[in-house]
């Protein structure tokens, strides 16, 4: 049995004495399909935008009004940068336009789970495992994260106790 939710029509289908003095058509309540979603704002005004998206564009946006030199926009055309030197190959080079993101603006560090990425494969494990761990602080519903941050642990201190630590990292955001 599906569920329906009762709308009342509008005022005109009530029975009102018309100038005759008779009363017009009553229609009863008529079910209508209940809208997934209800916004106060019209829809162009509340677009599903990403975290990884929107912190860089409100950033810019907080340079912009603050006076700020532009960091946020050059940070982002670092991480571009970055993620295009891995892509290449060039993991050192990635790595070091990462940091000169992190250099331009500051907030963006818990945002670079890339960074991360490099470092992992540049066998800096202790920085990668930092990284990681910061994203996870900021995102704790993506698990990614967490599963490099162990692969980095068990790098520098073996499997088992990357597994404790991976235990502690997890029940951030795994609910018993």
């Amino acid at each position: 049995m599906t569920s329906t939710s009762l709308s009342l029509r509008s005022p005109a289908s009530f029975p009102f004495p018309s100038a005759a003095g008779a009363c017009g058509h009553v229609r009863w309540a008529q079910p209508l399909p209940p809208k997934l979603f209800r916004s106060y704002l019209p829809p162009a005004a509340t677009p599903a935008i990403s975290r990884r998206l929107l912190v860089p564009a409100a950033a810019g946006i907080w340079d912009l009004l603050s006076g700020g030199a532009g960091g946020a926009a050059a940070a982002t055309l670092a991480v571009r940068r970055g993620m295009q030197l891995f892509k290449q190959g060039d993991v050192a080079g990635s790595a070091a336009e990462f940091d000169r993101a992190i250099e331009l603006d500051p907030r963006q560090k818990a945002y670079l789970w890339q960074r991360g990425l490099s470092l992992y494969y540049l066998d800096r494990f202790e920085d990668a495992a930092e990284q990681f761990r910061l994203d996870v602080a900021e995102n704790p519903n993506d698990t990614e994260e967490s599963i490099w941050c162990f692969l980095c642990e068990a790098q520098l201190y073996g499997v088992e106790e990357a597994r404790k630590r991976f235990l502690e990292a997890s029940s951030v955001f795994i609910s018993v």
